[in-house]
């Protein structure tokens, strides 16, 4: 190699270190991987898929959904944690990947160093339910039902460490309630045991209760979000209900591995931020009843630790396993 090309070289490696963004310049440079963590056709998929398509559109490459679901995301958590971190894979998940350290004390993976937060999407809240001639009337008629007649009264949730199971067990928590857990596997027989009166009441995902809520079949509480859903803004929050302080919503974030470059971190939040402003992502997420916050990643990495922490205390206190 002659001397000019060895100077040539040491420069643009100097430019390099001074200007990271021009490790940005090029990207992306092939189709990129959007792993999701749960099965395909279930809400989270219908959205990952409609952010791909605008995410295509605007970086001008194929975005490829790769579904990789298992024990509770760990699978696909994995599979994007060992990617390689040039920003070519991403990974949307919700707020399992806060509580998953917690629940799987032997990740493959480490928790604290694996993801990147790209952006934190929106949030959603999970809702109570009980049938519509339940004696209970409120949030509120709960609690101090509760209260009154410590573990005779039950809930039931999808399943042990899903959203709703930890929505609940927050509850209990924060307002000091002693309620038994019935598990179930997934949505639909918690909604049955609620209708045959076989539980007190049920806490479920605001899609899978949201057609019964509209049709008076299922009648709402209270949702588990801070504010009012936009698409329940009749039903209360515990908060409201005298439960303060009380949190418990859904988020939804856009996640890469850790190392990758912040110049190309930078480059996704703002390619996201113009997909999930597209209309046809906005019907996707209005659908899952996700109101849009879009926030950035240091933001998102700041919500990540205090979820985590949140729900590493629920489930040490209320001694919850995946069992």
């Amino acid at each position: 190699m002659t001397r000019r090309a060895l100077l040539a070289g040491g420069a643009a490696t100097l430019l390099c270190a001074l200007h990271p963004r021009a490790f940005a310049q090029a990207f992306p440079g092939r189709p990129l991987r959007l792993i999701v963590p749960f099965p395909a056709g279930g809400g989270t998929d219908a959205m990952a898929r409609a952010l791909g398509d605008a995410l295509s559109r605007d970086l001008g490459q194929p975005v490829v959904v790769d579904n990789k679901s298992g024990a509770g995301t760990v699978i696909g958590n994995d599979a994007a944690a060992k990617s390689p971190p040039d920003g070519h894979t991403l990974l949307l998940n919700t707020s399992a990947i806060a509580i998953v350290p917690s629940l799987h004390p032997k990740l493959p993976y480490p928790a604290r160093t694996a993801f990147a937060p790209v952006v934190l999407l929106g949030r959603a809240p999970n809702v109570a339910i009980v049938r519509p001639d339940s004696p209970l009337r409120s949030a509120a008629d709960f609690v101090a039902k509760a209260r009154a007649h410590p573990g005779r009264m039950s809930y039931g949730s999808a399943g042990n460490g899903t959203s709703t199971h930890l929505a609940a067990e927050l509850l209990k928590s924060s307002a000091r309630l002693l309620v038994t857990h019935v598990p179930y596997r997934g949505a639909a027989p918690v909604i049955n045991d609620v209708l045959a009166g076989q539980i007190d009441l049920a806490f479920g995902t605001l899609p899978s209760v949201a057609p019964m809520l509209a049709g008076g079949k299922l009648r709402a509480l209270a949702v588990t979000s801070a504010q009012r859903s936009p698409l329940l803004p009749d039903v209360p929050t515990f908060a409201e209900s005298g439960v303060t302080g009380y949190d418990a919503d859904v988020w939804y974030g856009i996640f890469v591995p850790g190392a990758t470059p912040p110049a190309v971190v930078e480059q996704l939040y703002a390619a996201v931020r113009r997909a999930a402003q597209t209309e046809g992502f906005k019907r996707r997420a209005a659908g899952e009843g996700l109101a849009l916050t879009l926030d950035g990643p240091l933001e998102t990495a700041r919500i990540v630790r205090a979820e985590e922490a949140k729900w590493r205390h629920v489930i040490k206190a209320q001694s919850i396993t995946l069992e």
